[in-house]
């Protein structure tokens, strides 16, 4: 009994998030003619509204997102890899209080981090710029790529980078190519899911952006005002679609992370 129950709630957890997406999909290739028909399901399939997309600025507006979450990545890591290794190696005082701190950066609503920076791009120049955006996102996605990188690190054996230095190698060639090495997995698939925090966000992008827009931004405030309901689902499947590919190319990593992060 407790082992029907507990598939029964994994397949209403599964048809919970499969159900929408499929029907997205499905709704996204289907002829108008047959969408408002009595037809339930499509015999016929076409591409006529994901290229309708695409002409009216959903491909310049895809790779802006490209970029924009390219950049964050790169931004994260290079500011965030060393914070998470000095929290994985290093005990000094007050560690604690700044995990805490990092932590509690999530705590706010990104509409108030979203507001003080649109003040400061204006001064700066870097409104409605796609560099600004990725040092917005960066904000979003830095305590993420701190905490889950002190984790990864944190799972390697220490004796592993003590055994490196007896045979004499420095420090950083004891990162080098010892732990990052080992960490290059994980990383990895924090990597991909910091693209998708990057991807995802839509609130930043609204604020910041007028004619810059990344695709979720372009798809809520232009895909969206469509009557014709062919046209949102096509941009809901090009939405899904990275998340889709993502999933099936860092499966196995995104394994490695997680357990790497809970030792």
């Amino acid at each position: 009994m407790g082992d029907i129950a507990r598939y029964a709630f994994l397949a209403v957890l599964v048809s919970w998030i499969l159900v929408p997406l499929g029907i997205s999909i499905v709704y996204a290739f289907t002829p108008l003619d047959v969408y408002y028909s009595d037809a339930i399901l499509s015999t016929t399939f076409t591409l006529d509204h994901v290229r309708t997309l695409w002409v009216l600025g959903a491909g310049e507006a895809f790779l802006r997102s490209v970029a924009v979450g390219a950049m964050t990545v790169g931004i994260s890591f290079l500011l965030g890899l060393p914070g998470g290794y000095a929290l994985a190696r290093y005990v000094f005082p007050g560690r604690d209080a700044v995990k805490l701190a990092i932590i509690a950066t999530r705590m706010f609503p990104i509409i108030v981090i979203s507001v003080s920076l649109l003040k400061t791009f204006f001064a700066l120049g870097l409104n409605d710029t796609l560099v600004g955006l990725a040092l917005a996102h960066t904000a979003m996605a830095l305590p993420f790529v701190v905490i889950i990188t002190g984790s990864i690190f944190g799972g390697i054996p220490r004796e592993l980078e003590e055994a490196g230095m007896i045979f004499g190698l420095s420090s950083f060639m004891v990162f080098l190519r010892i732990t990052l090495p080992l960490a290059a997995p994980g990383l990895a698939a924090a990597g991909m899911f910091t693209f998708l925090l990057s991807w995802n966000e839509v609130f930043m992008a609204s604020v910041l952006t007028l004619v810059n827009r990344t695709l979720p931004a372009f798809i809520l405030n232009s895909a969206f005002a469509t009557p014709i309901e062919p046209i949102r689902f096509a941009a809901a499947f090009m939405l899904i679609l990275p998340a889709l590919v993502f999933m099936f190319l860092a499966r196995r990593y995104l394994v490695t992370m997680w357990a790497m992060a809970a030792r």
